[in-house]
């Protein structure tokens, strides 16, 4: 009698990986990856305890990819800069996944290697060694925000996307200027949320950057 094939610990995350492209990390279940595999759920629980540690394991992939070929080059805000850019794009290709590092976060490989380089970064900038780890903090909470926010609008269907804009241009431009004088007045200039999404990515981390820098003695 032939045995039930054993999945690899790298098919089983490629496989996770793909329903979350297709998904959510609500609707993800161990159970649906084990349909998918044509495997029973207690055949992945001999690698992965729960949900939360495969989906932490998922996102380390991530993690990785986007270290992969990374050099360190620049000063430390160049370092910050190029390594945040490198997070957006890898995590821009697979949005689903952005909320699954910004909910579960990581303790793999990928994620070492992401802290090592900031924090190496933040204390090549001069600052004292008890300001790093918080400064750290801060850059980690600002950029798993920013990527998270971006992949939530990138996920959305074109369909969503044009109720979206509806319900903008109503909100924006429809605003009544003697309840709302402020928005009624900037009404024609104010852009909804996916615009600008890289240049925004980059003025707010520049911002959060420079605000560090003062605080160098």
């Amino acid at each position: 009698m032939t045995g039930r094939r054993r999945w690899s610990t790298e098919e089983i995350l490629d496989t996770a990986a793909e329903l979350l492209r297709t998904g959510d990390a609500e609707s993800f279940s161990v159970r649906k990856l084990a349909a998918a595999l044509g495997t029973d759920s207690s055949s992945l629980y001999r690698h992965f305890r729960n949900k939360t540690e495969l989906l932490r394991a998922v996102a380390d992939r991530i993690l990785l990819a986007a270290m992969d070929g990374y050099r360190p080059e620049g000063d430390w805000k160049q370092r910050i800069t190029a390594l945040a850019l490198r997070l957006r794009e890898a995590f821009g290709e697979q949005p689903q996944l952005a909320t699954v590092w910004g909910r579960y976060a990581s303790g793999g490989t990928g994620s070492r290697l992401v802290m090592e380089e900031l924090l190496q970064a933040l204390r090549a900038s001069g600052l004292p060694d008890e300001e790093v780890p918080v400064r750290y903090h801060r850059i980690v909470i600002l950029l798993a925000a920013l990527i998270a926010s971006e992949a939530g609008i990138s996920t959305i269907t074109p369909k969503e996307y044009e109720q979206a804009m509806e319900q903008f241009r109503v909100a924006v431009l429809g605003a009544d200027p003697e309840r709302f004088p402020a928005l009624a007045h900037f009404a024609r200039d104010i852009r909804p949320l996916g615009a600008d999404r890289r240049a925004a990515f980059e003025e707010i981390l520049a911002a959060q950057l420079a605000h560090i820098e003062a605080q160098i003695p």
